[in-house]
């Protein structure tokens, strides 16, 4: 059947719009897939309080808040605390570490370790964002792959980040808690230098 050339032309225009639209949109779906995960890695570390973090005698605790005993970890496992709950300190993530003690070594400070436990701000020093993962005994940032060795005082070993994770001193209590005894022996985060 014979259709006008007025028509075919329209037909080829809405046919050509919709692929525009369709294609629009699946661009933006795949950007959208590719932001959303790096958004939730980037999560910048807020520190409104201006305090100290961790004071002497503050119990490390899990995200339920419950203390830490000295047997919660085994040797080359880690595990994300806080302070104990108090005013002012909502969220301050810590990097809880155990290797056995001879593990540790380089610019570690042995007084701030026990029982093959080690604990550093989870805060990059590079960009402020959460360092979260691991590659073997390393802790690793996902944002620009920051490398931090935590049996050598959570040095850098690689990436942009300009110094180690601050350390915190940390002690076990008569029932076998862990304590801070201080806090960290460095600003959090970038910047502080």
């Amino acid at each position: 059947m014979y259709q006008p050339f007025w028509r075919d032309a329209r037909a080829r225009l809405k046919r050509r719009d919709y692929a525009k639209v369709l294609a629009t949109v699946g661009g933006l779906t795949a950007l959208g897939s590719l932001v959303a995960p790096v958004s939730g890695l980037t999560q910048v570390f807020d520190r409104k309080y201006k305090g100290p973090v961790y004071s002497d005698g503050v119990a490390l605790v899990d995200a339920d808040g419950q203390p830490i005993s000295e047997g919660r970890l085994s040797p080359g496992e880690q595990l994300t605390v806080f302070p104990e709950p108090r005013p002012g300190i909502e969220d301050a993530p810590t990097l809880l570490v155990r290797f056995e003690e001879d593990a540790y070594g380089g610019e570690i400070k042995s007084e701030f370790t026990v029982g093959g436990y080690a604990a550093f701000s989870k805060v990059c020093t590079h960009a402020g964002c959460m360092v979260a993962d691991r590659d073997g005994d390393v802790l690793v940032c996902p944002c620009h792959s920051g490398r931090f060795d935590p049996t050598s005082g959570a040095s850098v070993v690689g990436g942009p980040p300009p110094r180690r994770l601050p350390q915190l001193p940390i002690t076990l209590t008569g029932d076998g808690t862990l304590v801070a005894t201080g806090d960290f022996d460095g600003p959090i985060g970038p910047g502080g230098e």
